[in-house]
């Protein structure tokens, strides 16, 4: 509507509806010829169960809800006749379960123009439990031409959508070398929050000067950097915030914590992240382990 009225929207419609939706995402991937797991679309549950019992869908696989799944929610990894009492009931991209060595992001920036800009990939360590990115390391420890191949990879995605402004991909690099597409976010981006310190230009100012189609910032890395999610404690029961150990991390060098002001602390919850910067990236890894065991997070 607003486009019919001659305004500009960032990102385009037509892109958001495809992102939106795991299910078309996956087929977009396709048609553009950009490399991504293989995949089936199940209507729901009943669907996914038939098919395993009638030997059409092998195990292990992963179950993605096409619609509203983040940070952990919306998946579920099936290695066992038994882990199928964990299949969600809801139109669904169902995976098989690969090899992955390491999942990567890439922060990529378009404007109007067609000037494109790519920060340097991030390595995502995810929670054993919670199933969401707990650290991200940077720059990840992948060769030189693995780093190379996700820069390009996510300008080829980010020129097949035809966006204007950020789109955090995605992707696993798996253990024959191969990289895959898994999803996108058009927005500032956990995986860039570290840019805010570590870069020469924020992921947000960058969001800025892409859809204002301003000359893009240079995306340099400053120092290597880790950034840590801040989560609820998971022992704890749901209610009000209280933080401890902050005061004493706010004195260590090169760390940099940034508290969301969410009153309501429960199990997982994002509460905030911080960033660690230091001279090598194993300074900043180690640091950034204990700035995890110092910092706990509690529902009052």
């Amino acid at each position: 509507e607003l486009e019919q009225m001659g305004k500009v929207v960032h990102p385009r419609p037509e892109a958001l509806d495809i992102i939106k939706d795991k299910g078309l995402q996956k087929a977009f991937y396709e048609q553009q010829g950009l490399p991504a797991a293989p995949f089936r679309l199940f209507a729901g549950r009943q669907e996914i169960l038939q098919a395993h019992a009638e030997g059409r869908l092998a195990l292990p696989f992963v179950q993605k809800t096409r619609e509203a799944g983040y940070d952990g929610k919306g998946v579920c990894i099936v290695r066992t006749e038994a882990g199928l009492e964990q299949v969600m009931d809801a139109p669904s991209v169902v995976e098989p379960l690969c090899d992955i060595e390491m999942e990567l992001a890439v922060i990529v920036a378009r404007n109007a123009r067609g000037q494109v800009a790519t920060y340097d990939p991030v390595e995502m360590v995810f929670h054993p439990v919670a199933n969401l990115v707990e650290m991200l390391v940077c720059p990840a420890r992948i060769p030189d031409a693995v780093a190379r191949q996700a820069r390009e990879l996510a300008v080829a995605t980010i020129e097949a959508f035809d966006i204007c402004g950020l789109l955090a991909v995605e992707m696993f690099l798996l253990a024959d070398g191969r990289l895959w597409l898994n999803e996108v976010a058009p927005r500032p981006h956990n995986s860039g929050h570290h840019t805010i310190e570590a870069a020469w230009t924020s992921q947000f100012e960058q969001h800025l000067r892409a859809i204002l189609d301003l000359p893009l910032g240079p995306t340099d890395l400053l120092r290597p950097a880790v950034m840590v999610n801040l989560l609820g404690a998971a022992d704890s029961a749901t209610g009000p915030a209280r933080w401890e150990g902050l005061e004493e991390v706010l004195g260590w060098p090169g760390v940099y914590v940034h508290n969301y002001g969410k009153a309501i602390s429960k199990p997982y919850r994002k509460m905030g992240h911080a960033t660690v910067l230091a001279d090598t990236l194993d300074e900043a890894i180690e640091r950034a382990r204990s700035l995890q065991q110092q910092i706990c997070i509690y529902g009052a």
